[in-house]
């Protein structure tokens, strides 16, 4: 079963009811209803909320680079190198499903131009290989595997094609919205819909214009609750590396007037942070690799992450409000390598185990609500879809846990229905009346994660520093997470 449609769905009525609050209407009971809050600058769509909390997922690059030992292959490569001995997309996806990602993105066309389903329009796919006798299609085999595992399927389809006789041409435009049309109405539904920005000579020399605006259009028609990323969205965007490294400061807006994908796109610190009154909800999402490179390389078998580096990534790429997207590419057999997989396990095993037991459950808090008035609620295990309004800039939120507790992580979370609003804060950590540690920060996002020796506390208090509006807390939580893995 595919879940997406469905959470799509529900998040949509969880964005209507947040509208509904806003303008006076009360369809949840937040800690502080007493005054309507306003929404600070854009908002997310429901898709966008969606894709907020999936937070880990899958890439996959997989194609005749696998066989050919490139990166990015020239399109002259025989279709015969594509010959995987043991394909089996059901072990990517149980592989995945048992690492915590959410689902998988398929490099479906890479540069070379090289589908790996029988396209109608190419000449250049798994049906001209030996694979299978040429009755293969890996985004089937994949999409069905997703679906009987419980994950999303997403579809990496590369504008550039060198291998395609039109490339270079106005008539490529055509055949570029014919293919997703294909992988759309064929494969679907997706989740995430991935444009490269890359743009090169096909194999007539020539480069191409891409019809973006066409692409756009006809994409969202196709997918209308996929999110689509390139360096400038529609939906997410590029966080401008390729190390899975979101900034420390981390906005969920963009400013996209007058930028374009690829050469055009706004600079790499601007991607990686985001513009604080950009004009476009278009967050980021981290991509890196679990090896070297993209694809798969026997000479990299000794290269795979550590668990421990995974962890460190996904606290540089989901701690930072972002999405960790990580590449695992399969090997020549058409297999996840057994140390890829060990690697994986041990860092699903440390997220489930430093994540286990929040500290900061069903405590008190205390705070001044956004109408000036103080304010003791108690939440079990944060708020989720409710929030603390503690008004603008300059409040203080104090949580109390009842007894001294041995904390090393931090996480809060804003209410993004309503936009991001905070700026900067810091958290105080005391033991009795002394501040024993202070850890400052700038934006939260969706999901913010600060680590930090290990410290015996008996409060701690949140100071909200600086913000753009009212300031919705929607988390709080705290961890004894294993010390080598605080952030490095």
């Amino acid at each position: 079963m595919n879940i997406y449609p469905e959470y799509i769905h529900m998040k949509k009525i969880f964005f209507i009811a947040s509208l509904f609050f806003l303008f006076g209407i009360s369809c949840n009971t937040a800690p502080n209803p007493e005054k309507a809050p306003e929404a600070i600058g854009p908002v997310p769509t429901a898709q966008q909320l969606a894709w907020h909390d999936l937070e880990f997922y899958w890439f996959i690059h997989f194609g005749p680079n696998t066989f050919t030992d490139k990166e990015w292959g020239h399109g002259d490569e025989p279709a015969d190198a594509f010959n995987p001995t043991a394909l089996d997309c059901n072990q990517w996806a149980t592989i995945a499903k048992q690492s915590g990602a959410k689902g998988i993105i398929l490099t479906a066309k890479h540069h070379d131009g090289f589908c790996l389903w029988p396209s109608k329009y190419s000449k250049h796919t798994v049906r001209e290989s030996k694979w299978e006798n040429g009755k293969g299609d890996v985004v089937k085999a994949l999409s069905e595997a997703c679906k009987a595992n419980g994950l999303l399927f997403g579809i990496y389809l590369s504008p550039w094609d060198r291998n395609h006789p039109e490339y270079g041409t106005p008539g490529y435009n055509d055949v570029y919205v014919n293919t997703m049309t294909e992988v759309v109405t064929q494969y679907g539904p997706l989740f995430e819909f991935w444009w490269d920005g890359a743009n090169g000579e096909g194999p007539n020399g020539k480069k191409q214009v891409y019809d973006f605006a066409r692409f756009e259009k006809e994409i969202k028609k196709l997918a209308p609750d996929a999110v689509v990323f390139s360096d400038i969205g529609p939906d997410i965007r590029w966080v401008g590396n390729e190390k899975g490294i979101a900034g420390t400061t981390n906005w969920n807006l963009l400013d996209t007037a007058g930028f374009t994908r690829g050469a055009g796109a706004p600079s790499a610190d601007t991607l990686n942070q985001g513009n604080v009154n950009g004009k476009n909800w278009i967050p980021s999402e981290c991509d890196v690799s679990i090896r070297p490179g993209w694809f798969y390389h026997a000479e990299e078998d000794g290269k795979v992450k550590t668990p421990e580096q995974l962890f460190d990534l996904y606290l540089k790429s989901v701690g930072r409000g972002s999405s960790f997207l990580l590449n695992v590419p399969p090997d020549r057999r058409g297999l996840i390598h057994a140390n890829d997989s060990a690697a994986l396990a041990g860092f699903k095993k440390y997220r489930d185990e430093s994540f286990a037991d929040n500290l900061f459950k069903n405590i008190n808090v205390s705070y001044t609500n956004a109408a000036g008035e103080p304010v003791t609620t108690n939440f079990n295990n944060g708020f989720n879809t409710t929030y603390l309004n503690t008004g603008g800039d300059k409040n203080i939120i104090t949580i109390n846990p009842g007894k001294e507790e041995t904390i090393n992580c931090i996480l809060l979370k804003e209410y993004l229905p309503l936009g991001q609003s905070i700026k900067q804060f810091k958290c105080l950590l005391k033991n009795g009346d002394k501040t024993v540690k202070t850890i400052e920060g700038t934006t939260i996002g969706h999901k913010r994660l600060l680590t930090f020796d290990a410290t015996a506390v008996t409060s701690v208090d949140i100071v909200i520093e600086d913000t753009k509006g009212n300031a919705l807390i929607s988390g709080i939580e705290a961890y004894r997470i294993p010390d080598q893995l605080v952030e490095k």
